[in-house]
């Protein structure tokens, strides 16, 4: 995420994961159907797009990255950066961290001065974006959260995760990669039951086939919680919203 050169068409390799038939399986299946929407975000949104988030956070218009592919679209961080702003979060959480870290901690900073924990499954370049976070003066806590077995019910594999915050304001899930399985950001759901009281999730790539299947489950299963499909920008966007006490 800290280089601004342009990114590749896929994300970080898991090499260590062995998938089984099944899992490969989907992902073929899945891979022949959705490669409409794999082009489509190869675009990482409009120069002048970017240029207006990254003014709006009072930001040098070289501070970010070379968006696109599996980097989160302009579109995806200003969901980000308005919810920040209206909710002035106490507690953030995000599974898959990059250029989305970035824009929440800088969001953080202006409004609200809330924490933001951030999982990501590649420890060098969870260490290598903690620096270039931190280099820009703001506070992170990213950690390395190896993918091993998902929760009960979901396929794929999953971030194992430690010392996650008891109370959550605003979850944002931006991995793992869907080349795992295409369902595997479902497994998000198992931290909904930290979602504090009116408490949000955000879903990047939420356009995808996939990620539509994980929303229609989602929808099925978690009554206390309302579900909406922001399909503009270049992946779309799922906001979920957990109701009142």
């Amino acid at each position: 995420m800290t280089t601004r050169e342009t990114t590749a068409f896929l994300a970080l390799d898991d090499l260590d994961l062995t998938l089984s038939l099944s899992d490969r399986f989907m992902v073929m299946a899945y891979g022949a159907i959705q490669w409409p929407w794999l082009l489509r975000s190869l675009d990482g949104g409009r120069k002048k797009d970017k240029a207006k988030l990254l003014a709006y956070l009072d930001l040098p218009q070289d501070a970010l990255p070379n968006l696109g592919s599996w980097k989160a679209d302009t579109h995806f961080l200003w969901h980000i950066v308005s919810a920040i702003e209206e909710m002035r979060p106490q507690q953030v959480v995000e599974l898959g961290c990059g250029a989305s870290t970035f824009v929440a901690a800088r969001a953080l900073q202006l409004f609200g001065g809330g924490k933001i924990v951030s999982f990501d499954q590649h420890g060098d370049f969870a260490s290598t974006t903690q620096d270039w976070i931190r280099d820009n003066n703001m506070d992170v806590d990213i950690r390395h959260a190896p993918l091993g077995p998902p929760p009960a019910g979901w396929p794929g594999h999953w971030y194992q995760l430690s010392d996650v915050p008891a109370e959550i304001d605003l979850l944002i899930v931006d991995g793992p990669p869907w080349a795992i399985h295409p369902h595997v950001r479902g497994a998000a759901a198992s931290l909904f039951s930290h979602l504090r009281s009116g408490g949000r999730v955000l879903l990047d790539d939420a356009a995808r086939p996939g990620e539509r299947v994980v929303a229609r489950r989602w929808r099925k299963e978690h009554h206390d919680m309302d579900f909406t499909l922001d399909s503009q920008g270049a992946k779309g966007t799922l906001l979920g919203h957990k109701h009142p006490a």
